[in-house]
C-alpha cells in the first residue's frame, strides 16, 4: 500500500517542478508569465503538500506515545523550514528595496555610503534572525 502512495507522490512532485517551467518557457514574453509561473508553482507545491497529508494520515493507527512524538518532531521540522524560508524571502525583498535605493543615493552623493550600507545590513539581519530561530527549534527536537 505504501509503494503506490510513494510513486504517486513522486509523480506529483515531478509535475510540480515541470509544470511551472513549462508555463515559463511556453508563455508570452511579458511580465505576466512570471506571475503565472509563480502561481502554478505555489499551487502545485501546496497541492502536493495537501495530497501527501491526506494520503499519509488516512486512518493509520499508532501507539499514543509514538504518534505524538513523531508528529511533534515532524511539525518541528516544518516550523524550522518555514522560519528559514519565510525570513529569507522577506529579507530578500527588503534587501532588493534597500540596496536599489542605496545605490541610487550613493550615485548622487558618495558621502552617504556608510549610512546606506547600515540599512542594507539591517535588512539582511532578518534572514540571520530566522536562521537563528530555526537552529533553536532544531535544538529543541534533538
Amino acid at each position: 500500500m505504501i509503494l503506490p502512495i510513494k510513486i504517486t507522490l513522486i509523480v506529483i512532485l515531478l509535475l510540480s517542478i515541470i509544470l511551472p517551467f513549462g508555463a515559463f518557457l511556453l508563455g508570452e514574453r511579458t511580465k505576466g508569465r512570471y506571475k503565472a509561473t509563480l502561481g502554478i508553482n505555489c499551487l502545485a507545491f501546496f497541492g502536493t503538500f495537501l495530497i501527501a497529508n491526506i494520503l499519509f494520515y488516512s486512518g493509520n493507527a499508532h501507539a499514543a506515545g509514538e504518534a505524538a512524538s513523531s508528529s511533534a518532531n515532524g511539525l518541528g521540522y516544518i516550523a524550522a523550514a518555514l522560519v528559514t524560508g519565510m525570513s529569507c524571502i522577506g529579507g530578500g525583498i527588503a534587501v532588493a528595496s534597500a540596496a536599489s535605493a542605496a545605490l541610487g543615493a550613493i550615485s548622487e552623493d558618495s558621502s552617504i555610503l556608510g549610512k546606506s550600507l547600515i540599512f542594507v545590513a539591517m535588512a539582511e539581519g532578518v534572514c540571520l534572525y530566522g536562521l537563528i530561530v530555526s537552529f533553536m527549534i532544531l535544538g529543541q527536537l534533538s
